[in-house]
């Protein structure tokens, strides 16, 4: 098959949440398929990453994404009555080019990941005007929603003050709307866990063909012995400066609002009762984009902000307990999957694990409170074995339910 697939993000280094998926899911299509690649490029350094993605698909057209420009289109877009979100991600540069790409080429299927990607497809005359496929049918459309982007604004709504409890809720329901319209557009949508699905579901009660693609990990590149080039992604570089001991490891990109208030309840509320019986423990917070907020706990005791890192693997293989305290955590995540990958113990929210669905005491501790949280840190910085027979059980559990060759079964299911 020949497929269109459209991304709101370059999907490669695969170091973060979507374009981990993403990345995995081109990786997977390409076995069989010829694929041609359209996406925007929001951090101008990841531009010469192009050349990665053409090893892999056909055509490669990757569109810069101005901050500024986009955030005044969102802007437009809301004050228009539509999602911020679908104003933010489109690009004319782009229309244009996938405009003339659907006139010249004959595709079997589109796949858009991420709800606004599908704008494309509405405002592309030829896709709209009967075109048909090699086979004679019209094209199929899949829509990887990943998660249910209009219930996390609803989340923030709740959380924010005001206006930005007004702005993030209109934009919730907003988005909700255009969801819908996406769902009964497309042939397939899918969702990165049951629960996301099962949310849509509940939210869109007309909703159809919703189907969930789980997450894999790269079991051999996020593996307890990670040297040397193993795997699908890239070698390590030169080893990290060793940790003090015992560490504390949180990642993650670190501008991601979720991200940023998760390991700011860690550090104000818990680190402090874990330092005054282990006054030795240090919290590491790794990951790229550190904003104001994050940079400024890292001047207090017992906490260490990287920033980026070339390959995370050092940190894992030298933390003592990996921290995932997400209070608005949306679908699978990946920091979670890496850490058990790893075989590190791992302290979670229940959000943080809903869509991994580890069974609690026996992959991973799983608290929701200050309190309950911290004393599991402490028990697993007090018993180690305990710690280490946790992360072998966690790693069996990933390598045995989250393989990405398996899961991308669901996607070609949906191709066929």
């Amino acid at each position: 098959m020949k497929i269109l697939y459209l991304a709101h993000r370059i999907p490669y280094p695969p170091n973060k949440g979507d374009k981990i998926r993403s990345f995995h899911e081109i990786r997977s299509l390409t076995k069989a398929h010829e694929v041609h690649l359209a996406c925007l490029v929001d951090d101008p350094a990841d531009m010469k990453y192009r050349k990665d993605l053409e090893t892999l698909c056909q055509r490669v057209l990757a569109v810069p994404l101005g901050r500024t420009r986009s955030r005044i289109a969102g802007l437009v877009s809301l004050l228009s009555g539509g999602a911020a979100s679908t104003g933010y991600f489109y690009s004319p540069a782009l229309q244009r080019t996938l405009n003339r790409w659907i006139s010249s080429e004959t595709y079997d299927a589109a796949v858009c990941f991420s709800t606004p990607m599908a704008e494309y497809l509405f405002r592309a005359p030829a896709w709209n005007g009967g075109r048909r496929s090699i086979a004679g049918t019209p094209p199929r459309r899949v829509m990887d929603f990943c998660d249910v982007d209009s219930d996390k604004w609803r989340q923030y709504a709740r959380e924010s003050s005001f206006p930005g409890s007004l702005l993030f809720g209109i934009e919730s329901r907003r988005l909700l709307r255009y969801e819908m319209r996406v769902n009964q557009a497309f042939d397939h949508s899918l969702f990165v866990s049951r629960p996301e699905a099962d949310l849509f579901a509940e939210l869109f009660p007309g909703a159809r063909n919703v189907h969930a693609v789980s997450n894999g990990v790269d079991h051999a590149f996020f593996s307890p012995d990670f040297s040397g080039h193993v795997g699908s992604a890239k070698p390590a570089e030169p080893p990290e400066p060793k940790l003090h001991r015992p560490a504390l490891l949180f990642t993650g990109a670190m501008d991601y609002h979720a991200n940023v208030d998760g390991v700011a309840w860690f550090a104000d509320e818990m680190l402090p009762a874990i330092r005054s019986r282990c006054p030795e423990a240090v919290l590491y917070i790794v990951g790229s984009r550190p904003g104001p907020k994050v940079r400024a706990l890292g001047a207090r005791p017992g906490i260490h902000v990287t920033g980026f890192v070339q390959d995370v693997r050092p940190f894992y293989a030298q933390a003592d307990v990996c921290v995932i305290p997400l209070r608005l955590a949306r679908g699978v995540q990946n920091k979670v999957l890496e850490a058990m990958s790893m075989a590190r113990p791992v302290v979670a929210t229940s959000r943080a694990n809903q869509g991994i669905r580890a069974v609690p005491g026996e992959h991973l501790l799983v608290r929701d409170t200050a309190a309950g949280f911290q004393e599991a840190v402490l028990s697993l910085l007090e018993d180690r074995t305990a710690g280490e027979d946790l992360g072998r059980r966690a790693r069996a559990f990933v390598c045995a339910r989250h393989d990405w060759d398996r899961n991308m079964a669901g996607l070609e299911a949906c191709l066929a």
